[in-house]
């Protein structure tokens, strides 16, 4: 009776998630897939067709942009990687007390407002008649206002600053559990800091940071406010074409071969990442 009763509580738990899953993920992505595969025939009839991505591999406009997308997404990923390791090193291993859950706090700060307001608050900041512009007139840098917004640069900023948390925070979690005796040991030995960084740290922390990359790129790849709103029209970030094929030609058939294309890239590239670090999915994300 107690194990039936154990077993009986396990799957109330399970309910909601698998739910979730179900409802909100894989039926939505089954049936994005089965209208991808189908195209309208004359009449209005829809009749199977992988004609949706034959289009994808011969319009040179499309599959540039989904490269284009993903390889600029690996870059904000590894950026984001390169300003969050140090600050979270600094937060979990340096900080003590108050100091520690302040910083913490700073850096959850930004987050409390949504992804649209943050967008905006760049381009008040970035804009020809914004306040980087005025800065730079007023000190002499420039003689006249300057434009810094619709740029690869200022794009792979605001990428960068959005992820930035779900960087720090698995981060913070890995290296906060990295028995400080160890580091300890290892400057005893002789090793240097790079050795100790090397030998030590990363190897202990490379689990949190194969999930924050995990989680940077997946938002990243599949982020249309920064890119859209920060990049201007000439953004060519692949989440607008989907958008523009959707919203803009209502052609929901080729929205929907390009939404299972980004969900391939997505998961091939996790798959990759997974295999070349080594490390488990459960591991990770456990």
């Amino acid at each position: 009776m107690i194990e039936r009763g154990n077993r009986l509580a396990l799957y109330l738990l399970l309910t909601p998630f698998l739910l979730w899953l179900t409802l909100l993920i894989i039926l939505p992505h089954a049936q994005m897939f089965n209208i991808s595969i189908h195209d309208r025939a004359v009449g209005g009839a829809k009749v199977l067709s992988l004609d949706n991505y034959a289009t994808f591999f011969t319009e040179p406009l499309y599959w540039r942009t989904f490269a284009r997308t993903a390889v600029m997404s690996l870059l904000a990923t590894a950026l984001t990687l390169l300003i969050a390791f140090p600050v979270s090193f600094y937060i979990a291993k340096v900080c003590q007390g108050k100091t520690k859950s302040l910083l913490f706090v700073a850096c959850l700060l930004p987050f409390w407002v949504s992804e649209l307001v943050r967008s905006y608050g760049w381009m008040i900041l970035l804009r020809e008649s914004g306040l980087v512009s005025g800065f730079l007139q007023y000190v002499g840098l420039a003689d006249q206002p300057v434009e810094l917004l619709y740029n690869d640069a200022t794009i792979m900023l605001g990428l960068v600053y959005t992820s930035m948390l779900f960087m720090v925070v698995p981060l913070i979690t890995t290296l906060d559990s990295l028995d400080n005796s160890l580091i300890e040991a290892a400057y005893d030995l002789g090793g240097s800091s790079w050795d100790v960084l090397r030998e030590v740290v990363i190897p202990h922390a490379m689990s949190g940071i194969v999930a924050g990359c995990i989680v940077v790129f997946m938002l990243t790849l599949g982020n249309y406010l920064t890119p859209t709103l920060l990049g201007g029209k000439d953004s060519l970030w692949f989440t607008e074409q989907i958008f523009t094929q959707f919203i803009t030609r209502f052609n929901w058939e080729q929205g929907s071969a390009f939404g299972i294309l980004l969900l391939t890239l997505s998961s091939l590239m996790v798959w990759g990442g997974l295999k070349l670090t080594r490390q488990s999915f459960v591991k990770t994300m456990g």
